[in-house]
């Protein structure tokens, strides 16, 4: 069982879900991003999404681009991403860890090469935002062989056709996108949100994270009613630019702290409905 399967198996023994902060490689400065890893994870952070910096990146809102940007011109790339997540594993063995970014560096570098590189440091997931089913199989198959979870987004104008071509190739978890847009762009529909991820589990049996809205607990606490994971991104993001590198661990740390202490309270109060609790069969992809 991967690291990432095997966190969500332990969050639903104890009716939690699991919480997903995005950062930026390189961000707000190239030293701090392992202590800030660590951060998370001691504020409640399960699984961690490492963002690749990328120069064109079209589903970045403003806030993301500027981590970016500053990432790029402090000259942090691919092989950086993977240093961190190697020294990352030194001594945390056992929160997963997702890069996310954009197909053109891992072009770049050679699939191949990427695949083998980032299971050698504890890489245990892959988004590539511009890789979609049609395109994906190559992708998803050299992710699979080393056992690494290839990891889809579905948005709100996606198909049931689409959640089954996702069904096909992806793993871990599937990424929807709560809102039309770029990160950080808007409130979410939290309604809409809520008919579309039953849809999505059923059809491909994998745990749903919801993200690109989520910008305070008690929103987190209302999507984890009916969502397996809650990511957020640009709200963390923000707050890490608030006073540059100096207390980043701090402020990310108290924002962590209070969306976990908020999805924790919601779940105790209010379980998750009975119709939501019966097993999924695992989509083609799954593995055990």
């Amino acid at each position: 069982m991967s690291r990432i399967s095997a966190t969500f198996e332990k969050l639903k023994a104890t009716s939690r879900r699991a919480l997903i902060p995005y950062i930026t490689s390189g961000f707000p400065e190239p030293a701090s991003t392992v202590p800030l890893m660590h951060a998370l994870v001691e504020n409640g952070a399960d699984i961690i999404e490492l963002g690749v910096p990328f120069s064109d990146p079209m589903a970045d809102g403003p806030v993301i681009q500027r981590a970016g940007d500053k990432a790029l011109a402090a000259g942090i790339g691919l092989g950086d991403v993977m240093d961190y997540v190697k020294a990352f594993r030194s001594s945390n063995d056992s929160t997963p860890v997702v890069l996310m970014g954009y197909c053109n560096p891992v072009e770049r570098m050679g699939l191949k090469a990427f695949a083998e590189r980032a299971a050698a440091v504890g890489v245990d997931g892959v988004l590539l935002v511009d890789c979609p089913p049609e395109e994906a199989a190559e992708f998803a198959a050299e992710m699979r062989s080393r056992r690494i979870d290839p990891i889809f987004l579905l948005a709100p104008t996606s198909s049931e056709a689409r959640f089954r071509q996702v069904a096909q190739l992806a793993s871990g978890y599937v990424y929807y996108v709560s809102l039309k847009g770029v990160t950080g762009a808007a409130n979410i529909d939290i309604e809409e949100v809520a008919r579309q991820v039953p849809k999505i589990q059923q059809a491909t049996g994998l745990p749903v994270g919801v993200g690109f809205g989520i910008k305070d607990g008690p929103t987190a606490a209302r999507v984890s009613v009916f969502a397996d994971a809650v990511v957020i991104g640009s709200r963390l993001i923000e707050v890490l630019e608030q006073g540059g590198a100096s207390g980043a661990q701090a402020r990310a740390g108290e924002l962590i702290g209070s969306l976990r202490a908020a999805m924790d309270a919601r779940m105790q109060a209010q379980p998750r409905p009975q119709s939501q609790l019966q097993p999924r069969s695992g989509g083609a992809g799954k593995r055990s």
